[in-house]
């Protein structure tokens, strides 16, 4: 599935996120859209709509920091393995891409099989599916 330009609000499932990480990722965001970080935005949207659960209660197969993600992403047709971490640990390099990209704001909160489509830097909208999360 090619990136595709639209004016319609992208899908998004439900998402689940642990109540003390939600806490820290929205100071994260709100510290980010203050700066112009293009993804703040983004990010604010995902977190507000957010399932929030007791970190006890937050199934092991649900991304949040830390988690390694294998996702597919229907815009390349390939498969992709990262670890979501926060923005200092982010390195390109080893696969560990921030929550502040789009990508990584996308991804929080998602199960394996979701599928989400998320805005890409050039203005489109790809998608993406969640194949597996390991903590």
């Amino acid at each position: 599935m090619p990136i595709r330009r639209t004016d319609k609000p992208p899908a998004r499932p439900r998402i689940v996120i642990p109540a003390s990480e939600h806490e820290r990722l929205l100071r994260i965001a709100e510290q980010a859209f203050e700066r112009d970080v293009p993804v703040a935005g983004y990010l604010v949207e995902e977190l507000s709509r957010a399932h929030l659960v007791p970190d006890e209660a937050c199934a092991p197969h649900v991304v949040r920091m830390g988690s390694q993600v294998t996702y597919s992403d229907a815009a390349t047709n390939r498969t992709h393995t990262v670890t979501l971490v926060y923005p200092r640990e982010a390195d390109i390099d080893s696969n560990r891409i921030s929550i502040l990209t789009p990508i990584g704001a996308a991804l929080i909160g998602m199960s394996p099989a979701q599928s989400i489509d998320w805005p890409t830097p050039g203005g489109g909208v790809a998608q993406l599916t969640v194949l597996s999360v390991t903590r």
